[in-house]
Parts: structure tokens; sequence; C-alpha cells
């Protein structure tokens, strides 16, 4: 079985900054992701608030530039799923889908995924109409009616962005005010493509052999239930944390995502957590970033404490 000082799960923002940390100390670590490295920055057309890109920059540029950099300091990236983690005393093993691993700390640094709905029709027609990811599937739907479900700012991000493509964007929110902050929310309310409709839940998604057709959704403050006609849907209502393969090793809160203290460390001595799948307030690039570098650090540490 090798063995690594140090073994880093997963290549978003997190686990890229804590590899271009890590190898940077010149620690005996390896970097672990099972897709292309980036994480969800991958899927995202624009970054606004990424310090210092004053005009934005491109999701994609923006997580390759962060792959070189760590990669410039001599950080090894390799493919596999990772599949657990056994504690053995100060030993860890990582269970991966190309063998198991030992390492002296490991950081977590899993992402999430985007929320489902949970209502009718929406497993059905996923890839046929029903889309998480505005940035990937928008261009299908030039000249079409679509719905947005959400009102954080990602949905309020990605409402904008559609509008490149769909002559109407409905923006379905349950609440009366967007959560989004105040830039994006601002855009939503200006863009003559978007509609709002507040106080609104959606029921279910209904289509045919084509795709989506419509959705219904219960006006709250009405007290009515109607059908929409889109051409698509889209759900940008929350994250949920990739953490199955630690459930029951490390601590967790009641939806999954890791508990740690202001080291990144999580109930286990050795093994740290950063970015999307930890219990925190906000979730943003920027955020898994600065806790990537903050694990790194804090494993250098423990593994000078045990040497």
């Amino acid at each position: 079985m090798p063995e690594r000082e140090l073994v880093i799960v997963g290549g978003g923002p997190a686990g890229l900054t804590a590899g271009l940390y890590a190898a940077r100390a010149r620690l005996d670590v390896v970097l672990l992701e099972q897709m292309s490295p980036g994480g969800q920055v991958l899927n995202t057309h624009l970054v606004e608030n990424w310090p210092g890109e004053v005009d934005g920059v491109g999701g994609y540029d923006l997580a390759q530039r962060m792959k070189d950099h760590a990669v410039k300091f001599g950080l090894p990236i390799e493919t596999a799923e990772v599949t657990g983690l056994r504690v053995e005393g100060e030993r860890k093993v990582v269970l991966t889908s190309g063998g198991e691993i030992a390492a002296k700390a490991v950081i977590l640094c899993l992402g999430a995924r985007p929320r489902k709905l949970g209502i009718p029709g929406e497993e059905e027609y996923t890839g046929r109409g029903v889309s998480y990811c505005g940035t990937c599937d928008g261009p299908f739907y030039r000249g079409q009616v679509v719905a947005c479900f959400g009102g954080g700012d990602t949905a309020a991000e990605e409402a904008n962005f559609l509008t490149k493509f769909a002559d109407k964007v409905y923006l379905v929110h349950r609440r009366d005010q967007l959560r989004a902050s105040g830039v994006l929310a601002e855009r939503v309310l200006a863009n003559d493509k978007i509609e709002v409709l507040w106080s609104h839940l959606p029921l279910e998604i209904k289509g045919g052999q084509q795709g989506v057709e419509a959705v219904r959704l219960k006006d709250l403050k009405a007290e009515r239930e109607y059908e929409l006609p889109v051409g698509g849907a889209f759900v940008f209502v929350g994250t949920e944390p990739n953490t199955e393969c630690v459930r029951g090793v490390v601590d967790t809160d009641s939806r999954g995502f890791i508990l740690t203290d202001r080291d990144q460390q999580t109930s286990i001595p050795g093994v740290f957590a950063a970015g999307d799948c930890c219990a925190k307030l906000l979730r943003q690039i920027v955020t898994a970033a600065g806790e990537g570098a903050t694990a790194a650090f804090a494993a250098q540490r423990y593994l000078e404490e045990q040497a």
C-alpha cells in the first residue's frame, strides 16, 4: 500500500489551494480528483467576486489557472474516485477505485452538488429539459421560454445568463424577496426578459416525448395552482455535500456537512476539511480557497508535531 504524508481528496478551489500550499511546503502530497480539477467553478460562466479580477474571470479559466499554479510547484494530481476513509490509529487509509493509499494526514475537499426539488417529473425529465447548470445548457434554449427555481446568488446569476439565449425567463421564488446579493438582485429586477414569480412553489414538472412542456406552480398568496408553459426548467435551490464516503467517520451536521474547528480540523486528529463540504455560513470560491490554505498549513503543523 503506497503511503504519503498528505492526501488531498477533491480538486476544486479548496483542494487546489491546499495542494498549492502543501507543494510549496515540500510535503509528500498527492491530490485525488475523480473528474477534471476545478469543481463547480468549471460550470460558472463568469466569476465577478474573485479579488483582483475587476472585469471578472471565466470559471473555466480561473480553475485552469489554479490547477496550473499548483502543478507549477510540483503538486501531483491523480484521477481516482474516493469511496471511503479508514482510521487506523495515527494512520489514515483512503479507499479509492484504484486501491488504498495510506497517509499521515488527509484534507477532505469533497465539494457539493446541486440540491433537487424532489417533485414529480424532475427525475424523469433531467437531461430532457430539467437542468442544474444554465452555463452548460443555456444555448439549447435559444428563443424559448424557461423557468428558474431559486432566489439566491446562483439562481440570480444563472437567470441573468439564460437571458442571453431564452426570450423569457421566469424566476420562481417561494419568498417575496430575493436572497441574492444586492448587485445580482438588482440585475434580475432590471432585466426586461426576467419575470419574478414571488411566493410561488413548484409542484410538478410536466412534459412529453420531446421533453419539458410546463411546470405546475402554486401561488401561495392567491392560494391557487396553475400550469406555466415552458420549454426548460432550471433548478438552483442550494447544495448538498458530497460527504457520503466519510459519514460515520468524521462528525457532520444534520445535512451531512462536515464539522470543523477554526483550523479546519475535523473530529479526527489529522483529518481536515475545506470548501463547500464544510458546515459554514458562506460557500464561495474565495472562502474555499482560504479554507484550503488554512487546512494545508494546519496539516503541515500536525505532521511536524507527529515527527
